[in-house]
């Protein structure tokens, strides 16, 4: 059941704080309170619970609120609840009347939160929260004052400069494109070792071996059927090839050849005791999960075993996280990643999320429906496209040039015979490759700051939660600092009035750059 909750935001004097004073409205707390859009969270989580029938839920607040705590602080559950509990600030964001001592849920509800929100969801929130920011700046620039005394008769030029690049002015021409578009893919890695046939296959052994003193237990005359072969010979088997620095690759097979012995009896076993009258309900809902991987697995290591080829699709690298699969990267640091893959488009300075996928799939076919979503979005296409050269494909030529796109790459043919066309054009390429890079410090910021190199949930759908909170907590601190220094522009303006000098300029150009550049290198 869930209860509709009034959303409205208290003001800090209507706040309790047991210790005395108020809370100080310019906290990043209180300032994100006022930036999320409540009711229409709340018109999302509401629809999954009954009207009428169970126990109350938790308030949609108090669920999203925790995770965006959680996902910008980089904690876990247990430490995300204690930071709740401790911190006044924490408290008002998440909607309390007062300051509470007390635990206001247990931290395995973490777990029921990620799985309220689903990535489209997110996804839109995201999209609200960026609009809504925009907003609020364009507020904040409103109430800068004329400066008409200034000796810079330009200042007035700088701010609508720096605000038409990540605002589509009004009197914008229909049929003209606008704005930016960068994009990019990347790997978000789950939480697990990193996997080797021979170690699969010997942890897969391990719990047949443990399902089936599982099943024997159930009654006595289910243990003839255990299968009659030393288990810690079989252990040393698989250490006698792991603990090896650079084993050759004719004992790594003989021992990938073993283990397959030995886990092929103990499901041939597994099969003996169900048909004797085990039954897979007495087993706790994990194993016998893990069991159809394990027979899934046992089918695909089989054929990689005497196949010329090592890779095989679907190929399974966890018995837990079943979802995973490898992501070939070539990079230097990893040549292959295990996680989810992401296509990231970050728009006019604001980063988004635009797919997540537990499969290989080839970036360059995200081009399209990512301008085509920008043309839905802002009404035009983007005038640019900063992209990969993976995305250089001549499908994406060919629509690019069709909407007179300009996409960043080198130019077909041959080179003109002209030194300095030919120079001005390698210029433009170097020009769009460092444009580029505020995706790459998208990726960066994401992976360094806010939990992104490493995704500890191990179900499906609370690991796509967490990928889309932290480029949701990213765009509303993007806007958070835009803010900050809209403010201290005001301020700026204040101390140029009365003493004029070169403070204003150098504070005005700051504001400029801060609305060009990355939105999580700032």
């Amino acid at each position: 059941m869930y209860r509709k909750h009034h959303n409205g935001q208290l003001s800090i004097e209507e706040f309790h704080v047991p210790f005395g004073g108020t809370l100080d409205p310019d906290n990043r707390w209180v300032l994100f309170s006022r930036l999320v859009l409540w009711e229409e969270l709340e018109e999302t989580y509401a629809p999954q619970f009954n009207p009428t029938t169970g126990a109350p839920a938790k308030p949609v607040r108090l669920a999203f609120g925790a995770l965006f705590i959680k996902q910008r602080l980089g904690l876990s559950d247990e430490e995300t609840v204690e930071q709740i509990r401790e911190n006044a600030y924490m408290q008002f964001f998440l909607g309390f009347a007062g300051y509470s001592s007390k635990s206001p849920f247990d931290p395995s509800m973490m777990v029921h939160f990620r799985k309220r929100f689903s990535e489209e969801d997110l996804k839109r929130i995201n999209e609200l929260i960026a609009e809504r920011g925009k907003a609020m700046v364009i507020e904040a620039m409103s109430s800068l004052p004329d400066d008409n005394d200034s000796d810079d008769p330009g200042a007035d030029a700088v701010n609508q400069k720096s605000l038409d690049d990540f605002v589509k002015p009004a009197d914008w021409p229909e049929d003209k494109n606008w704005g930016t578009l960068t994009i990019d893919a990347s790997c978000t890695p789950a939480d697990i070792t990193y996997p080797t046939d021979l170690k699969l296959l010997n942890e897969a052994r391990e719990s047949t071996e443990r399902i089936i003193d599982d099943l024997c237990d159930q009654h006595m005359d289910f243990r003839k059927h255990r299968p009659r072969y030393d288990r810690g010979k079989a252990r040393a088997v698989f250490l006698n090839v792991a603990k090896q620095k650079k084993p050759r690759r004719r004992k790594i097979k003989a021992a990938i050849r073993r283990q397959l012995d030995y886990l092929q009896r103990n499901l041939d076993t597994i099969d003996a005791l169900i048909v004797a009258g085990a039954g897979l309900s007495g087993l706790k809902t994990h194993w016998w999960q893990k069991l159809l991987v394990i027979s899934e697995l046992h089918r695909q290591q089989s054929i990689l075993l005497y196949a010329k080829t090592r890779s095989i699709p679907d190929r399974i690298v966890n018995l837990v996280q079943r979802q995973v699969r490898p992501i070939v990267r070539g990079k230097a640091r990893a040549a292959v990643e295990f996680g989810a893959k992401i296509s990231v488009s970050v728009r006019n300075g604001f980063a988004f999320l635009h797919r997540i996928s537990w499969d290989p799939y080839s970036e360059g076919e995200d081009l399209i429906p990512q301008a085509k979503k920008y043309k839905h979005e802002h009404g035009c296409y983007p005038e640019r496209i900063w992209a990969d050269r993976i995305y250089i494909t001549t499908k994406n030529r060919n629509f690019c040039t069709r909407n007179n796109i300009r996409l960043s790459g080198k130019r077909l043919g041959r080179p003109p015979k002209d030194p300095e066309i030919n120079a001005a054009h390698k210029q433009q390429l170097s020009a769009d490759q460092r444009r580029r890079n505020e995706v790459e410090g998208v990726f960066g910021s994401g992976k360094r700051k806010y939990s992104l190199r490493l995704i500890m949930a191990r179900l499906t759908k609370g690991a796509e939660t967490s990928i889309s909170m932290g480029f949701l907590v990213m765009c509303a601190e993007k806007i958070l600092r835009l803010l900050r220094l809209f403010f201290v522009t005001i301020f700026a303006w204040f101390y140029s009035w009365q003493w004029p000098g070169s403070s204003w300029v150098v504070l005005r150009n700051i504001c400029l750059l801060e609305t060009v550049k990355s939105p999580v290198t700032a």
